[in-house]
């Protein structure tokens, strides 16, 4: 079970990087302390991660052959290691692009590489920010028109907002479990006899969830601010789009990254609003961080395989 451990630092790293695209905005708002915003996005997780979290698993254990103990905690650490770099450097990178390039990197190596998984995994990268971009487009005009034509006070307006800025994190961190547990312990499936997926699904929920509650805070504030400012509306805009994208797709069984959906979702606010209040700047460095991700990812579990796994017997 030792293996499982580099998994689990994965879940944790994975928290501490991707807490900030649910609640980033409602806790840099101060509509919400950090503390409450983080056990609310905590157990939300662990809940989606029981309920949705194995259909991700199957897609991503399917992806290479794990022939030994070793190259599972080659391909784990390699993962955690890499977002726990960029969760460092504050940049909110995708956790499933480094799982995905550290299987890669193992995967190559052995020469048992899955390459119709890897594809469809890949598409559903390429699809994530563009169907957020879309979802938030259509939220933003719904939601405009019902503020604009409501007989309501702004006050009253305003705690609608603020208080489904706090709903949709919930709904947000949701999802994230739903998606994101099998970027922690996916690869485990089938290796622990006795260990069903649900059992690993709800490992990497709470290994994630306690990312969240420990060392999240330094990355809360990135996202929003970084890109583009956010109001109380925009933020709820953003959020929910985020959220139904990645919802979407951990019922279609392929982990994406929540960062690269709110990056979609905040470029279809740019868009209708004017693309002259997007900091292009942090976008392209947000863009850097994901382009290095997979490649570092892949670099350090060849590696680590050929240190490891070639140097020596296997585990």
């Amino acid at each position: 079970m030792f293996p499982l451990s580099g998994g689990l630092f994965l879940g944790w790293a994975l928290g501490a990087n991707d807490a900030a695209n649910v609640f980033g905005t409602a806790v840099a708002s101060r509509i919400i302390t950090f503390r409450k915003a983080s056990i609310l996005c905590a157990v939300a997780i662990i809940i989606g991660a029981i309920c949705q979290g194995e259909g991700g698993i199957h897609t991503l254990s399917g992806l290479s052959k794990q022939t030994h103990m070793t190259t599972l905690l080659v391909v784990s650490l390699s993962a955690a290691v890499t977002v726990t770099l960029m969760t460092i450097m504050r940049l909110p990178i995708s956790a499933s692009q480094a799982t995905v390039g550290s299987i890669a990197g193992v995967g190559l190596a052995t020469g048992s590489m899955q390459w119709g998984g890897l594809i469809k995994v890949t598409t559903c990268w390429v699809a994530s920010p563009i169907g957020a971009l879309i979802i938030a487009i259509i939220i933003y005009k719904l939601l405009a028109a019902f503020i604009r034509y409501a007989p309501i006070s702004i006050l009253t307006r305003d705690k609608m907002l603020w208080s489904g800025l706090i709903i949709v994190g919930i709904y947000g961190s949701y999802a994230l479990g739903a998606n994101s547990s099998a970027n922690a312990t996916g690869i485990f499936s089938g290796q622990f006899p006795g260990v069903s997926d649900r059992q690993l699904a709800l490992l990497g929920g709470l290994s994630i969830a306690l990312g969240v509650l420990t060392y999240s805070k330094r990355v809360m504030m990135a996202v929003g601010k970084g890109i583009m400012p956010l109001d109380a509306f925009t933020a709820l805009v953003t959020v929910s789009s985020m959220a139904t994208t990645i919802h979407i797709f951990a019922f279609i069984g392929v982990p994406v990254s929540t960062s690269q959906a709110t990056i979609g979702a905040i470029m279809g606010i740019g868009l209708v609003r004017g693309v002259h209040s997007i900091k292009f700047r942090s976008l392209r460095n947000i863009g850097f961080g994901w382009l290095l991700t997979p490649i570092i990812a892949l670099i350090l579990s060849s590696s680590g395989y050929a240190i490891f796994c070639l140097a020596k017997p296997a585990l």
